[in-house]
């Protein structure tokens, strides 16, 4: 099974906008981008990549399987 690997987080919000998500839209705190009435708060942008254990964890949230994930990389 191919493993996760960092991305950017604009490839973040271009997959995960794949998968159903609108926005980003401004928070209080962090951005978050919605599908149906799931809210999902995502991390502010900066200049590093968004590390494995932090995008596993928004996948969790999101309701996004790894393989759901590692399909839209194909797109």
């Amino acid at each position: 099974m191919p493993r996760l690997i960092p991305v950017s987080w604009l490839e973040l919000i271009r997959r995960l906008r794949i998968l159903g998500f609108s926005g980003p839209f401004e928070g209080s705190k962090h951005p978050y981008m919605m599908r149906g009435d799931h809210v999902l708060t995502i991390p502010n942008p900066h200049r590093s990549d968004i590390g494995v254990d932090l995008l596993k964890r928004i996948l969790d949230r999101a309701g996004v399987s790894r393989d759901m994930w590692l399909t839209t990389e194909e797109n």
